[in-house]
This record gives structure tokens, C-alpha cells and sequence, in this order.
């Protein structure tokens, strides 16, 4: 990782089922995480590409410190990656939304791979409670999300019922200075 910034710049070739960047998770023990190892990790959640210099000045480490605890935290599987934040609405995905799933039991992988394959899609969990999957996605408008939930998404054989709630206004907790508004749509199918 060079000095002046942590963020890849290459793309390597990929083997199926493994993210870029991303070193498989240790099969031991996590080795527990200091009050310095917290403070890199929140410095470079906010800022990525932050250089060596720049995070070892702010935790108050030497550079060779920083450096080998950004890399004991990567290969541990701590910091999974590096990523840039993604306005959504400047990037053409103006209409956001959280879609709860209820689906049929034991179908979580099928269902899991699925909706991966969604366009939009940016986060899925497995959750506990009145439904099983929270979706969340972001489309160009209201029109291709209203496709992608009833065309896609109950086309899936496995789900049951879904319902979409609209992001009307999200606030990066990274990033406090950013809150963003959207358009209004709300649906429930049974």
C-alpha cells in the first residue's frame, strides 16, 4: 500500500464468488480491536483514500504503525475493502427504496443469489421479524422501480409478498453534510 494513497488503483481477475480486494475471512478467533485500531477504521470509513501520513497524524502513531495496523486489519478481515460513497441521485438513481420480502422458508440462498442479480440492488439482509429479506435499491425513477418490484421481484418463485418503502430523504452518517431527497411512491403487494 503506498504512502500517499490506500485505495487499489488496478483490477485484478476475479475468481467466481470472491469480491475484489476483499481477503477471505479468517477461520480463527478475531484478535480484539484497540481504541487506535477504532479510529483508523472511522478515518477510513469516511475517507477511503486517505494517505498513510494523513491517518497515522490523526491517531498519533508513527507511519510504520498505521501502516502495519491497516494491514493486520485488512488481512484479519476487518476492512473488507475500499469503496467510494455514491450520490445516487447525481448518478442517474434517483428514486431509492427499502423492499421487505417474506419468502418461503429455507429458500434464503436461492432467493439471497436471485437478488443479486437485480439492477439497483445494493444491500440485502436476512432479518428477523414480520419478514424475512430487507432489500435495498436504487433505480433511475419510480417507473423502473415500480418494474423491478412487480415484474422482477414477485416473478421470483420463492417470494411470497413484498412491500416497498421510498427513501424520501437519506443522511450519510459518514458524511454528515449530505442529505439527500427523492421522489414519493409507496406500494404493497400481498
Amino acid at each position: 500500500m503506498p504512502d500517499e494513497q490506500m485505495a487499489g488503483a488496478g483490477s485484478a481477475p476475479v475468481a467466481p464468488g470472491k469480491t475484489p480486494g476483499v481477503p477471505p475471512v479468517p477461520a480463527v478467533a478475531p484478535r480484539p480491536l484497540d481504541p487506535i485500531d477504532r479510529s483508523i477504521m472511522r478515518l477510513l470509513q469516511a475517507d477511503g483514500r486517505a494517505s498513510i501520513r494523513s491517518v497515522a497524524e490523526q491517531v498519533h502513531v508513527s507511519r510504520a504503525n498505521a501502516y502495519a495496523r491497516i494491514n493486520r486489519l485488512i488481512d484479519d478481515g476487518v476492512i473488507r475493502g475500499f469503496t467510494a460513497r455514491v450520490d445516487h441521485e447525481r448518478a442517474g438513481q434517483g428514486a431509492s427504496a427499502y423492499i421487505t420480502l417474506k419468502i418461503v422458508q429455507n429458500s434464503w440462498r436461492t432467493v439471497r443469489e436471485k437478488l443479486r442479480e437485480l439492477p439497483g440492488a445494493a444491500h440485502i439482509a436476512l432479518v428477523s421479524g414480520d419478514f424475512d429479506v430487507l432489500l435495498l435499491v436504487h433505480t433511475p425513477d419510480n417507473r423502473t422501480l415500480r418494474e423491478l418490484v412487480l415484474t422482477r421481484l414477485q416473478a421470483i418463485p420463492e417470494v411470497l409478498s413484498t412491500r416497498t418503502l421510498l427513501v424520501f430523504e437519506e443522511t450519510d452518517l459518514l458524511d454528515p453534510g449530505t442529505d439527500r431527497v427523492a421522489g414519493a411512491l409507496a406500494e404493497e403487494t400481498p
